[in-house]
């Protein structure tokens, strides 16, 4: 399994647990088809960086990179290896 693929299954259980959404696939776009609203986007911003230990400068990104999981993953990742973050990515919490 690849770094890319991993983290697509991770963002989609981060999606379940933060949003109470299940994502249909990693190629739905999640803007278009109204998945997540203006509040759940920042939300997701906020999430990435303290789940992976990165700032996400809106400068730095085009709002494409953030449109599928299979998008955010591949920024995600792209981030952490500059970062020198670790490739594989933090557990999720526990539901309770």
């Amino acid at each position: 399994m690849t770094d890319t693929n991993a983290m697509i299954e991770h963002l989609d259980a981060l999606f379940v647990e933060c949003f109470h959404i299940e994502v249909p696939s990693s190629d739905t776009d999640l803007l278009e088809t109204g998945i997540l609203d203006s509040l759940q986007f920042v939300e997701l911003l906020l999430q990435l960086e303290q789940r992976f230990g990165f700032r996400i400068r809106i400068d730095d990104i085009a709002l494409d990179d953030l449109r599928t999981l299979a998008r955010i993953a591949r920024l995600v990742v792209a981030k952490a290896g500059k970062a020198g973050a670790p490739a594989a990515p933090p557990p999720l919490r526990a539901a309770n």
